[in-house]
């Protein structure tokens, strides 16, 4: 009996020591670390309402891309700004002319819609229920969408109108001179006289970037001379800031080489003549 009891106990001991063991499993280790958020030191929230809380940090940069290339990404997202505003800037404010495609849209009225509209020389576009239609030369997109309201305003309450510019095409300026491609060109978006010369296939090396002028005329039709020093633009001494507008011409003289070679080339004209004599 006393080795049945011993052995009694002996199992009972072995089931505390086992149940002990089973519970101090299920406990958590106060060492274990404890899941934190993205900021640093603080745990995670669940909040009472149900809706997830963001991040302290989520404007923060992540802390495993170097800087060089966070740098590089801030600057993209800048450079993309600055463009998406210039080119806003030029839709908005362009005054529309003959050969200009838009678009004409009443909100919910899909009959008095109207898409893809040339101007024509007269200015004017046709629309349904507008006796005439509505004159566009020289107005903005907006002014024009105020304008057919107006008109519309008769016929449906509370009209919305929305204009789109789909393509500038009246805008227009020349290049003249010494460049590779001179001629007419047509002005799609806002551009300096820097741009203009590259897409007229850049200055040539008889060309003086120091004395292009712009010639532009005014509203009492008077022309007006723009000086232009391309030269210190290049250098970066001068700021490239004159922007062109419908109609103007941009002139570039020729250089003292041009003029040397001039006079050269009148030089074998007379020494062809001396060969054959011809008199001069």
């Amino acid at each position: 009996m006393k080795k049945g009891n011993r052995l009694t106990a002996s199992g009972i001991v072995l089931m505390l020591i086992a149940a002990v063991s089973i519970a101090a499993q299920t406990q958590p280790d106060p060492q274990k670390a404890q899941p934190r958020t993205a900021a640093t030191g603080q745990q995670t929230q669940k909040p009472a309402n149900g809706d997830r809380l963001e991040p302290d940090d989520a404007q923060r940069a992540p802390s495993d891309i170097p800087q060089d290339v966070q740098a590089n990404r801030q600057e993209q997202i800048s450079e993309e700004e600055g463009i998406n505003n210039y080119y806003n800037n030029f839709f908005n404010t362009y005054r529309l002319g003959p050969e200009d495609i838009i678009s004409v849209e009443v909100f919910n009225q899909p009959r008095y819609s109207r898409a893809n509209i040339t101007v024509p020389p007269s200015g004017r576009i046709s629309l349904s229920l507008i006796p005439g239609g509505v004159f566009v030369n020289g107005k903005t997109v907006q002014e024009v969408a105020q304008l057919i309201e107006k008109k519309y305003d008769e016929y449906i309450i509370d009209p919305q109108v929305s204009v789109s510019l789909e393509k500038a095409m009246s805008y227009r300026y020349s290049v003249l001179g010494d460049v590779g491609q001179p001629g007419i060109r047509l002005m799609s978006h806002r551009m300096t006289v820097t741009e203009a010369l590259a897409e007229a296939g850049g200055v040539l090396v008889t060309g003086d970037k120091s004395k292009i002028v712009v010639l532009r005329r005014g509203q009492d039709g008077q022309m007006t001379q723009i000086p232009v020093n391309v030269s210190a633009i290049y250098k970066g001494q001068a700021a490239d800031t004159t922007y062109l507008a419908p109609g103007d011409q941009i002139l570039v003289p020729g250089n003292k080489l041009k003029k040397w070679q001039q006079i050269m080339g009148f030089a074998n004209v007379l020494s062809f003549g001396r060969i054959f004599g011809l008199p001069f």
